[in-house]
């Protein structure tokens, strides 16, 4: 199988990020190649655009686990305008299918002209196509702090505004969803987090550069650890 787009598998601590490069690698075809360790969302995905060949490439988080009948060869390219398509992903904690965690076909130029926004391919230029089909699964709840660290960020996102332009009614079901986890490993720490996120966005609101705090991967271990102690990072 073979497909005309590169591919990224973007990682910073996830647990089964290896395995998970292998698969989506089989699937896909061809090279996967791997960015691990970055600090800083934005600056990770910025680099995604350096180490591509090609203009149009998948993007994977380093908890997709892609759906192996997902099939390259029938994705059409990006039309003329639209900077990033986006498939739904399963939630493995609340049931949800949307496109928190799923694969990305996106632009190189897109990354690299990239605004700000605290959800931060949510600044791209151009149009966001969104795939009705779901692409896999996003693996987040491989510890508790990585549950954790799911339920809240994107909670706090929800509840300050989806920055996609996600209707209101829409938002707040996603985050009544996320804050009553209770499917799959560390649901619990996913609906702790969820409900944690919230309350953070409402006492942020007021000083909204604290927002940059949800793409700072230290800032957010020390506030799971400080809440939660330092057993549960690792399970």
């Amino acid at each position: 199988m073979t497909t005309r787009f590169d591919a990224v598998l973007l990682s910073y601590d996830e647990p089964m990020a290896n395995s998970l490069h292998a698969r989506l690698q089989r699937t896909l075809g061809g090279t996967v190649k791997r960015l691990h360790g970055v600090h800083g969302m934005r600056r990770a995905y910025r680099l995604c655009a350096e180490v591509i060949d090609r203009e149009q490439f998948f993007l994977a988080d380093g908890d997709f686990a892609i759906d192996t009948d997902f099939d390259p060869a029938m994705v059409e390219p990006l039309g003329e305008g639209v900077s990033m398509r986006v498939w739904r992903a399963v939630n493995p904690v609340n049931g949800l299918t949307y496109g928190y965690g799923g694969l990305k076909l996106i632009r190189r130029s897109a990354l690299r002209e990239m605004g700000e926004a605290v959800d931060v391919l949510a600044a791209l230029p151009g149009r966001i196509e969104f795939a009705e089909q779901s692409a896999g699964i996003t693996r987040f709840n491989q510890s508790p702090f990585h549950a954790w660290k799911a339920g809240f960020r994107e909670c706090a996102m929800l509840a300050r505004g989806s920055e996609y332009g996600m209707a209101d009614d829409d938002a707040r079901e996603r985050v009544e969803a996320w804050t009553t986890s209770r499917d799959g490993e560390f649901a619990a720490y996913a609906a702790t987090g969820a409900q944690e996120g919230v309350a953070f966005a409402r006492g942020a609101a007021r000083a909204p550069k604290l927002f940059d705090h949800l793409n700072d991967p230290t800032w957010l271990r020390d506030r799971f650890t400080a809440a939660h102690g330092d057993q549960a990072v690792s399970g």
